[in-house]
């Protein structure tokens, strides 16, 4: 019998008591941040029915999408004559998309947000609104794997949906700010945008190719630079006057308050009037502006990590409003966070009208920068506070009972599960990261005191039971 070598999926991983650890470290600041702000906790199915997944994320949103094949009842039947019955000659001359609902009706989820909006419209009779939630869980994409970039990574996203009021958006930011600030990641940036400002852009360019092409193309600036940008646009259907019109827009700078001012007289000087269709870049920059005049009040203090940038537009196709990112910036990596409003998601699942607005955390990527920026906090890394020796079966016996009040105590502790010798059982603890031995062989047994060992300076103590417990809670 051949032995077969173990492997995983390629853009998957496993995750080690050391690092499962580090990410509830992670995930547990960003959960304490978000029900400070209001939201409840919810969660959706790994399975999403394709219907609802598709025609939600752009064409290569949907390309991205993992399709899972209908169960093996389907393929059985009929020893696979079914897919012949079931495809046509005319579904393969019309490609994947009309053979794919033949053979997958079910896909794995490609973020949060899809679901909790159909979850919304489901459950609509029963939730008060504005509904605030927050969910984590992974999320699957058919990319190509690469630093940063996973096919299985999870996602922390808070939505609110039932509201316009761009208060939201204010608080969007607050929170992000504060995850960051509480991760040690004092040095990002969070970019705003607005996609009624880039509708204005589109207009400004007289209406060549389309708005799709056009945010799907400026979303690339980071990934491809101007001259990528300016290729792709021209194979979109694009003139060169109108894209050296586009930069001359992109390339606005100064304050947040100057590009609103800036961008505003840009608009008129491209022919974009208050009163036509581009009014909507107007619009645009009145919601910024409210946005910015919320922060005030709530006396945000971190305006050097804020940042409008016109070239912001995130690629999918359902945000409406403010859209958001967030860049780290003493690490060469990706966005480790995005979100902005959509007025018009739920609308897809039947119930039209209602607005909403939200952001995401990846928190694989939030990992890699605090490793590599060396900001996880040391007792991260402990999974239990104290280590009993174990000398042997009397001392076993005897030490039961502290090592119950220690856990009656909320203290996590553990018994070194064989005697013998102690410099296995410190091999043990220091392994582990367990900062606290305690030792108790015949002589302090008789005398009712204990050794305590620090592992990290060798320093041993002679204390009673209640001094351990002070020490270890300090």
């Amino acid at each position: 019998m051949s032995v077969q070598k173990p492997s995983i999926p390629q853009g998957t991983r496993d995750f080690g008591p050391a690092v499962v650890a580090r990410r509830n470290y992670i995930f547990g600041v960003i959960r304490r941040v978000f029900e400070k702000f209001g939201y409840a906790p919810l969660e959706t199915p790994t399975l999403e029915n394709l219907s609802v997944l598709t025609g939600k994320y752009g064409d290569e949103g949907d390309q991205l999408l993992f399709k899972v094949l209908n169960s093996g009842n389907f393929l059985k039947k009929q020893k696979g004559e079914v897919i012949k019955e079931e495809v046509t000659p005319a579904d393969l001359l019309a490609g994947p998309r009309a053979v794919l609902p033949k053979v997958a009706e079910k896909g794995l989820r490609y973020d949060l947000t899809v679901p909790f909006a159909r979850y919304v419209v489901m459950n609509r009779g029963t939730l008060v609104f504005p509904f605030k939630r927050y969910q984590i869980q992974p999320v699957w994409r058919a990319d190509r794997p690469q630093r940063g970039r996973y096919r299985e990574f999870y996602q922390c996203d808070a939505d609110v949906v039932g509201t316009a009021s761009l208060l939201c958006e204010a608080e969007i930011v607050l929170m992000m700010s504060e995850v960051l600030t509480k991760l040690g990641l004092t040095e990002h940036t969070i970019k705003i945008n607005h996609r009624r400002v880039l509708g204005a852009f589109y207009q400004a360019l007289g209406g060549e190719g389309t708005e799709v092409d056009l945010f799907t193309a400026i979303d690339k600036l980071d990934k491809i630079g101007r001259e990528g940008v300016k290729k792709e646009l021209a194979e979109r259907g694009f003139s060169a006057e109108a894209i050296d019109k586009l930069f001359d827009l992109l390339n606005v700078a100064g304050s947040f308050e100057e590009k609103l001012e800036r961008l505003l007289a840009a608009f008129v000087t491209a022919g974009v009037e208050p009163d036509t269709a581009g009014a909507d870049g107007y619009k645009g920059l009145q919601d910024l502006q409210q946005v910015l005049s919320y922060l005030r009040g709530f006396g945000f203090e971190q305006w050097a990590n804020l940042e409008f940038d016109v070239t912001l537009a995130r690629g999918l196709s359902y945000y409406t409003g403010c859209i958001f990112e967030i860049k780290i910036n003493n690490v060469n990596m990706g966005s480790v966070s995005g979100g902005g409003r959509y007025d018009n998601l739920t609308g897809a699942f039947g119930l039209p009208g209602v607005s909403g607005v939200g952001f995401s955390f990846g928190v694989d990527r939030l990992y890699d920068c605090l490793e590599e920026l060396n900001l996880f906090p040391e007792a991260v890394n402990s999974t239990s506070r104290c280590l009993l020796a174990n000398f042997d079966a009397e001392s076993e016996v005897a030490v039961l009972p502290v090592l119950a009040r220690l856990r009656a105590e909320g203290l996590a502790a553990e018994l070194y599960p064989e005697s013998g010798k102690l410099g296995r059982q410190f091999k043990y603890a220091d392994g582990k990261g367990i900062p606290y031995v305690l030792l108790q062989g015949p002589e302090e047994r008789a005398a009712g005191r204990f050794k305590l060992k620090t592992m990290a300076t060798g320093q041993e103590q002679t204390l009673t039971l209640e001094e351990v417990l002070a020490v270890i809670r300090a």
